[in-house]
């Protein structure tokens, strides 16, 4: 018997998994692949709290889900140890210190971040994000393109966000029925055990009372500050964006920035990559970046107090992005084996992954564009939009701080947060030596 088949788990005691589970969210760098790992290593590996086939069914079917998925695997993982009290647990502890750090850097960027200094430094961050987006694309791109329809599926997912401005939750919805129409005559396997301990009633009861969750505060702020108050466009917004975040952040990026930077004007692009730049050096899901936003747009929108409505703006933007997780696990969780076995949803979640490169490929293209040129024009032919950067505006310190963390990400194969110190490192002493 392998010591971590699910046979072997020993359920630990909840003070022994709260602390355990506080742990990984200190730690939980490197985005969903290395915070996955590190889950994997600390509770199946190490403490034997979950078995192996456990492990594995709940990844998958948290990668059928829209939201971050390796909090949702906690999350999941916490409710088969301790019940709804160990998912809340795990889910929390995963995302609050990550949280509570991104809202004092996003506060500090808010009161500071026009420095030069902070302008340098985040020039060189923003470099590296690029290198971080590229490495994010081929990784992808490697797991879920592996048939002629992927690529297609791919390429025109990039078409229609990138030159025909599609907005992304048409493009997810397309790629998902197709994907069931790809898998149609495949038999459904026949359950060979009953749902234990579920019934229809308990499922649609946590489904009511997760919704209320949800939604009831989120409509208690657009009643007193008003449908056109910013913090109520961000609930809306949010609430829309963790429906149809399949694919993690690179993939919904997109798609926030069009919405945040175009249609509602609360940041520039660079300050969109900034964001992503924190989110990537902080620990927690990378979704975070969402914050930083909600934080810089009702501190310059809110029309109150900027540091209460910054507040506010972090508080309307993690709980619209999050509580949502907890109402698809906490519904699902009990169907888990079923679910992780249909066919059809495993060919929509396959036709799904394969459009988010298209879209990964977008946000690429997008960050760099606006990384290594000062000035993007956008022409318009008919139903097409391209963007078009204006040559003379190269930024050289950008560009090469751009080239050398490709170098340290792909040639030397240093992390995230090293390639990030890097660059960032080097723009400040520009600033400082070389700027007059």
């Amino acid at each position: 018997m392998q010591p971590n088949s699910d046979q072997a788990v020993q359920v630990p005691l909840f003070d022994e998994a709260f602390k355990t589970w506080l742990k990984i969210g200190v730690l939980s760098f490197g985005g969903p692949a290395g915070q996955i790992a590190m889950m994997h290593k600390e509770l199946v590996d190490d403490k034997k709290w979950v078995g192996e086939q456990t492990f594995l069914t709940g990844l998958n079917f948290c990668m059928l889900l829209p939201g971050p998925e390796a909090m949702q695997l906690a999350t999941y993982i916490g409710w088969r140890m301790h019940g709804v009290k160990g998912g809340l647990t795990a889910g929390l502890l995963f995302v609050l210190p990550g949280a509570i750090l991104m809202l004092v850097l996003s506060l500090l960027y808010a009161a500071y971040g026009s420095q030069p200094l902070s302008v340098a430094l985040f020039t060189g961050i923003k470099a590296a994000v690029l290198a971080v987006v590229i490495e994010a694309l081929m990784r992808v791109a490697k797991r879920a393109l592996k048939g002629a329809a992927d690529w297609w599926i791919a390429a025109a997912a990039f078409a229609g966000i990138f030159l025909f401005g599609v907005p992304f939750p048409v493009i997810i919805v397309a790629a998902a029925l197709f994907g069931v129409w790809r898998a149609r005559g495949t038999a459904i396997p026949i359950p060979t055990a009953p749902l234990a301990g579920v019934s229809t009633t308990a499922t649609i009861r946590t489904i009511l009372v997760w919704l209320a969750i949800w939604i009831l505060p989120l409509l208690a702020v657009a009643a007193l500050f008003g449908r056109d108050n910013v913090l109520s466009q961000m609930a809306w917004l949010y609430s829309k964006l963790a429906v149809v975040t399949f694919g993690g952040a690179y993939a919904v990026l997109p798609y926030m920035a069009q919405e945040v930077v175009h249609d509602y004007g609360w940041l520039s692009p660079g300050e969109m990559m900034d964001a992503l730049g924190l989110a990537e050096t902080t620990p927690g899901p990378l979704i975070l970046v969402t914050q930083f936003v909600g934080t810089l747009a009702a501190w310059r929108h809110g029309g109150g107090d900027p540091m209460l409505m910054g507040l506010l703006g972090a508080l309307v933007t993690l709980w619209a992005t999050f509580a949502p997780c907890f109402l698809w696990i906490f519904a699902g969780a009990p169907y888990v084996d079923r679910i992780a076995n249909q066919p059809r949803l495993k060919s929509a979640l396959a036709a799904i992954t394969a459009a988010v490169v298209g879209v990964i490929l977008s946000l690429t293209l997008w960050f760099a564009l606006h990384v290594l040129f000062g000035s993007v024009t956008v022409q318009d032919y008919g139903p097409l939009h391209i963007q078009v950067p204006i040559l003379s505006s190269l930024n050289l310190v950008a560009t090469a701080l751009a080239i050398l963390a490709c170098i340290l990400m792909f040639a030397l194969h240093q992390g995230i947060v090293t390639t990030l110190a890097v660059c960032g490192a080097l723009a400040v002493a520009w600033q400082v030596w070389f700027v007059p």
